[in-house]
């Protein structure tokens, strides 16, 4: 059985990097809203046809709702990345991982485990995202890290030792 491993550090960014994850968080709340967005119109567009079928304006409902799916959402990325220069900037990872939480927050509201998903706010307290590690797009050296675009940043040494690095 394969068992992934995740280690959580405190790092130490400069001002250069600190401007990039900032940038990064908010390209992945913007693809993840941006995305949302366009769910809600359909779903919207869905309730509408279901009225009318209900009142007897139209006689029945041919026209089926998509759900999200994940993969036609990331190929259309690169599309969107076309419209918005400023996605070109940060990890591609990181907006392909948005995508996925989205995909992943409609399947459990279809399968009735969660409420409707909500758009992110910039507002919220805690901002993160996610980034996989690809071709070695990641490396931990002693106590600097390297991660793709971050360049480089520093890590207590006990985050080290505790993750045996």
């Amino acid at each position: 059985m394969l068992v992934n491993k995740a280690y959580k550090f405190r790092i130490f960014p400069n001002k250069k990097q600190v401007g990039l994850i900032n940038k990064t968080i908010g390209c992945s709340r913007f693809v993840f809203n941006f995305f949302l967005g366009k769910q809600k119109e359909k779903d919207a567009y869905w309730q509408i046809v279901e009225e009318m079928v209900q009142n007897g304006q139209i006689p029945a409902n041919s026209w089926k709702g998509e759900r999200l799916n994940k993969y036609e959402t990331v190929k259309a990325l690169p599309e969107l990345k076309s419209h918005s220069a400023f996605l070109k900037e940060v990890d591609s990872i990181a907006l392909q991982k948005s995508v996925e939480n989205l995909a992943d927050a409609y399947h459990r509201y279809y399968k009735k485990q969660t409420k409707y998903p909500r758009f992110k706010s910039k507002k919220h307290p805690i901002q993160s995202y996610t980034t996989k590690m690809t071709n070695h797009n990641i490396a931990a050296l002693e106590t600097i890290s390297n991660c793709r675009n971050l360049v480089w940043f520093v890590l207590p040494k006990a985050a080290m030792s505790k993750a045996g690095l």
